[in-house]
């Protein structure tokens, strides 16, 4: 029986192309220079650092400039709240995006359902699998869900046959 998987996984790999292009920017830029901006990982978890909430949000600029020429989605960024480490200096905490939460993927799924289209989605985790009898009905929930659900990016993984 013909299936894929629907899944929010962002790729890591150009995310720390991203954060290292943007870090080089921050170092050789004149409106950063003497301030301590910069942008560190740990493993989904990106923390930005900056002397004010000014230069935070430039620093934030750059970071999501260099994934948008890096096709990543900004979609993927969970941005957390400012909080001051001291002084004037202040971080944020912004998260990478990983697998679908579980009231999305029940939307996903009562989507496909209302849809009345010839397939079956269920839930396996953090992800979404839809399986049909025809390849075109698979075709058709791909698009129904590209159309529908716009508040994340979706990938289509594991197209069997």
């Amino acid at each position: 029986m013909p299936s894929f998987d629907i899944v929010c996984e962002a790729n890591m790999i150009e995310v720390k192309n991203a954060l290292d292009q943007a870090n080089k920017e921050i170092s050789t830029r004149f409106d950063f220079k003497g301030s301590d901006s910069r942008v560190e990982q740990k493993e989904r978890e990106l923390t930005a650092y900056a002397d004010d909430d000014f230069k935070l949000g430039q620093v934030r600029d750059v970071l999501t400039g260099k994934m948008a020429k890096r096709n990543v989605d900004t979609r993927f960024l969970d941005i957390g709240k400012v909080e001051k480490i001291g002084g004037d200096k202040v971080k944020q905490v912004i998260k990478v995006r990983n697998g679908i939460e579980s009231e999305l993927a029940k939307k996903i799924v009562k989507v496909i359902k209302e849809a009345k289209l010839k397939v079956q989605a269920s839930i396996q985790g953090e992800e979404v699998r839809v399986s049909g009898a025809k390849r075109d009905d698979l075709q058709a929930a791909i698009a129904l869900v590209r159309k529908d659900v716009t508040e994340v990016p979706l990938n289509f993984q594991n197209f069997r046959d």
